[in-house]
């Protein structure tokens, strides 16, 4: 019966005709038509006859799982957040760290003041959205407004629910593609003053573990030697925007993708095709340059160009701050962008110039890739679009090619441009991590290249590119080390560092891969990169940390007293050095390293770029700061009266499932490559407990690519749906902590053989 139901909604989807006349009206309307199949853990598959349908089936099922959630993230793009919830209360963005309400939408409402983006948007293609872009958004929306129309006093009646318009979700897509550049700076944007700072440093308040890991394995590292294997292992926020939802779109002989997106996006960002796999990474690359102002002399708000003076706009930016209460803010603009509260003075100011400050080039570029087949093909839609705004692309095809490039929008700044305009000493300080460019000469603008797209960034030409048959991995550090034997080293400063000490999730990446690609990956051997748990830092100094307390059980800790760590000593020693829920002794680790790995002295043979992914290693035991730690870790656990062997699980938890679950996994300084972690300092609590993690791997998928199609597994850390009374609130949650995954039902007879089957067939009229 259940196939019966399958073929039915196929034959109903592809049957309708697409367009069709609107009664009485004379005008032509859009015609939706697609089947929504679920699956295990209410997975959505969408099945339709045109693009359109695709976004409308998408649009009804993602607002089935996540309206209040998308009506919050709408809320943001707009700039409404401080009109429901207040100005002064935190706008809860995870991504960039404590922001207010006004701030966030000060920040918003002056990027998108005066229809700026509807104009970058109506650009002709490919710099605005492409007719095929707009079919499947203008879908999307009118899906979603069908679920808003149909529930019942959504989100408990709250009156800020509205139906979603096209310039809603080009507004939130716009906004996710400022992360790494205008994002970094809402506060400083929205608290410009003349003069009104001391000068202070530009703060950048990440959370520090956003990132990802991704690793394609080409034929000469699979076994049989046909086809490749991917893993994406991205790192984002559990809660919030910037979250990931699971879907197949099935366009018969257009579009058949599945992986995930971002909320309130309607395409898919990370995942695969028939032939073809790819996840991305945050990039090193810098997204923006900031620039010094030499002001007027006696005029705060004027600056000099090539010895002419320059007036700032100003721009009145009103925020709603209640139903009939408002508060109005002057934001400060330059000619290379908007002005910074942060050493803003009488005699200087500084300007941030964002790569994706004017990027309507994103969206066609994902709906592109989800209809590519192959790395060429991937490679030929990148060149054309130059639209991804902070990642690096790691893909791999059944040809057996794997493949990385950071194809991101990146500032056109030299490294002899930026030897001649970082011109201070505080801006040589922080070159290259910071750059700084003297705006008071036209010199120092952003250059360009012939074959990109705008001019200010690099073209496809310049890109750091690798294709190799054996591997290309990435986790957050420079492309350097993409593959050791061939190192990537011709780049300009502003892509990122070469020949620096790389991470620790890099070096564990690249150790597992290394280890394994003499016998060859299969897809459950692909999954292991992640579900081993390993633990960088126990792995390397865990056993030097067992004979040292085991030489001498009394130890120093800070305030002078004498402990014994024996039972502490026992307990690292019988501990797996993994980070499973389960893992008996990885609670003390935590609380020892830490603290052991802010000692400058803490490993005895330091990095060598000789030796990057062995390097640095063997803790130095007589340091006192070393033994030190171990002994404020003992101490801090008898104090909250935790066992020292306590397990995983009783410490680490989240609650974005509903109830506390445990999750595996650990953050950067430990260096595991499941990452999870909380918004606090990772040590323990008075409760004894670390913070709920909120942050770390999300979507991860390992597929396995051969001619004959993809088989692949998943896993969404924190689930399909973010309203709690769905039964797929926590589902994969439980899952995750459990070490599990999801068959990912790619193929027809792959669907409808899900134990779990439903289907809904949707028909409506869009706008």
């Amino acid at each position: 019966m259940r196939v019966l139901r399958l073929v039915l909604a196929a034959s109903l989807v592809l049957g309708l005709a697409a367009p069709a006349a609107a009664v009485g009206t004379g005008q032509a309307a859009t015609i939706y038509s697609a089947s929504v199949r679920r699956t295990e853990h209410g997975i959505p598959h969408i099945l339709a006859r045109d693009i359109g349908s695709a976004g409308y089936g998408y649009g009804y099922a993602f607002a089935q799982d996540n309206l209040c959630a998308l009506e919050e993230i709408m809320m943001t793009a707009n700039g409404d957040r401080s009109r429901w919830f207040g100005p002064n209360a935190d706008a809860g963005d995870l991504s960039y760290g404590p922001l207010t309400n006004l701030a966030s939408d000060t920040f918003v409402r002056s990027v998108l003041n005066n229809g700026f983006l509807r104009r970058v948007m109506d650009q002709p293609a490919p710099l605005g959205l492409d007719a095929q872009t707009r079919r499947l958004i203008d879908g999307y929306v009118a899906g979603v407004n069908r679920y808003v129309a149909e529930a019942a006093a959504p989100c408990h009646g709250a009156r800020w629910v509205r139906p979603v318009t096209s310039d809603d979700i080009t507004q939130m897509g716009f906004l996710f593609s400022q992360f790494g550049g205008l994002h970094e700076f809402q506060r400083a944007i929205a608290d410009a003053k003349p003069a009104g700072s001391t000068g202070a440093a530009i703060p950048h308040p990440r959370s520090g573990e956003e990132g990802s890991n991704g690793g394609a394995i080409g034929a000469h590292g699979v076994v049989g030697g046909d086809g490749a294997a991917l893993l994406a292992n991205p790192h984002f926020p559990w809660l919030g925007g910037d979250r990931m939802y699971q879907v197949q779109l099935t366009v018969p002989g257009v579009m058949d993708v599945s992986g995930a997106s971002i909320y309130g996006t309607p395409f898919v960002v990370i995942g695969h095709t028939q032939h073809l796999a790819w996840t991305h990474t945050v990039s090193t690359a810098q997204r923006f340059t900031l620039y010094e102002l030499h002001l007027v002399p006696g005029d705060p708000t004027s600056y000099l160009v090539d010895g002419r003076p320059e007036r700032m706009t100003e721009t009145d930016i009103t925020v709603p701050t209640g139903p009939e209460s408002s508060v109005t803010t002057k934001v400060y603009r330059s000619r290379y962008g908007p002005v910074l509260a942060d050493g803003w003075t009488a005699t200087h100011a500084v300007a941030v110039r964002g790569a994706s400050a004017d990027n309507g080039r994103a969206f066609n570029e994902w709906v592109s890739l989800d209809q590519d087949d192959s790395v060429a093909e991937l490679r030929e839609t990148q060149n054309r679009y130059q639209g991804v705004p902070f990642v690096n692309t790691i893909a791999a095809d059944a040809t057996g090619v794997a493949y990385f490039a950071d194809a991101s929008a990146v500032p056109h700044v030299t490294d002899e441009q930026a030897a001649r305009c970082v011109d201070t000493p505080e801006a040589k300080a922080l070159y290259p991590t910071e750059i700084e460019l003297d705006g008071s000469t036209s010199d120092c603008a952003w250059g360009s290249d012939p074959d990109a797209v705008v001019p200010g960034i690099f073209g496809p030409s310049r890109y750091p590119t690798l294709s190799r048959a054996d591997f290309v991995t990435n986790s957050n550090d420079s492309s350097w080390l993409t593959n050791p034997a061939a190192p990537i080293t011709s780049l300009p400063a502003i892509y990122g560092p070469v020949g620096t000490k790389r991470l620790p999730r890099t070096q564990l990446g690249l150790e597992q891969i290394q280890d394994r690609i003499g016998t060859g990956f299969t897809l459950a051997n692909m999954d292991e990169l992640l579900t081993a748990e390993r633990n960088w830092s126990a792995e390397r100094a865990r056993d030097a940390a067992v004979t040292m307390c085991r030489h001498d059980p009394l130890l120093m800790s800070g305030d002078g007293r004498e402990v014994d760590v024996s039972a502490g000593c026992s307990a690292l020693a019988a501990w797996s050095g993994r980070n499973s829920v389960g893992d008996r002794g990885a609670v003390l680790w935590r609380e020892f390293w830490l603290r052991a790995a802010r000692v400058p002295e803490v490993w005895s043979v330091p990095f060598d770029p000789s030796r990057p992914v062995s390097t640095p290693n063997t803790l130095d035991t007589d340091s006192p700061g070393v033994r030190q730690a171990l002994a404020d870790a003992v101490l801090r656990l008898a104090q909250l009266h935790v066992p020292v062997d306590a397990p995983l699980s009783a410490a680490q938890y989240t609650t974005v499932g509903g109830g506390e679950l445990p999750v595996p996994g650990c953050g950067n300084v430990e260096g595991c490559y499941d990452i999870t972690a909380a918004t606090d300092s990772g040590l323990l609590g008075s409760d004894g407990r670390f913070g709920a993690v909120t942050m770390g791997s999300s979507f991860v998928m390992a597929v396995r690519l051969t001619r004959d199609g993809p088989k692949a597994r998943t896993l969404l850390t924190y689930s399909e749906s973010s309203d709690p009374s769905s039964p797929h609130h926590g589902d994969q949650t439980v899952l995750y902590g459990r070490g599990g995954w999801v068959p990912d039902r790619f193929g027809e007879a792959e669907i409808t053989a899900s134990p779990e089957l439903s289907v809904s067939v949707l028909c409506g009229r869009g706008a």
